[in-house]
């Protein structure tokens, strides 16, 4: 009974509910991201909350870059997989994701891709880290001033 309110966020049918139209995807470029080795997260919370109520939403993306039709199909369904694993404990019900693939996705160990998903969101969900006012000014590269006469 545990494991059945752990799955709450997934859909009726067992399926993860996803994103469908490109201004979903496009909103989600304001909002949240992290970077992986087999992936890019972005996230952002939903405002409006009729929509799908109570259920994390994911979009995934896969670019002719990366490979051909078998190799993209393969890296989407590790990647929902993973997706799967992770959204009963670590996807906020309130947010929307979408995952950008990599190449190193379709080798990587698929305990290595949970982790970083894992990982992941809960840097997405934590917002963007705002350095110090020091600490910009200590990162800034000093140029030299060259001048012509």
């Amino acid at each position: 009974m545990a494991r059945a309110e752990a799955e709450a966020p997934r859909a009726s049918n067992g399926r993860i509910a996803t994103l469908k139209h490109r201004a979903e995807f496009l909103r989600l470029r304001n909002g949240g991201r992290c970077a992986t080795a087999g992936f890019v997260l972005e996230g952002k919370r939903r405002a409006d909350q009729r929509s799908i109520a109570g259920t994390a939403r994911f979009g995934f993306t896969v670019s002719k870059k990366v490979g051909g039709a078998v190799e993209r199909n393969r890296i989407k369904r590790r990647l929902r997989a993973a997706v799967r694993d992770v959204v009963g404990e670590h996807a906020r019900p309130d947010f929307d994701y979408v995952l950008i693939a990599r190449r190193p996705a379709l080798d990587a160990v698929y305990s290595t891709l949970v982790a970083d998903l894992m990982r992941a969101m809960g840097r997405v969900h934590a917002g963007p880290a705002k350095a110090q006012p020091s600490e910009r000014r200590a990162n800034r590269v000093q140029r030299p001033v060259s001048r012509t006469v």
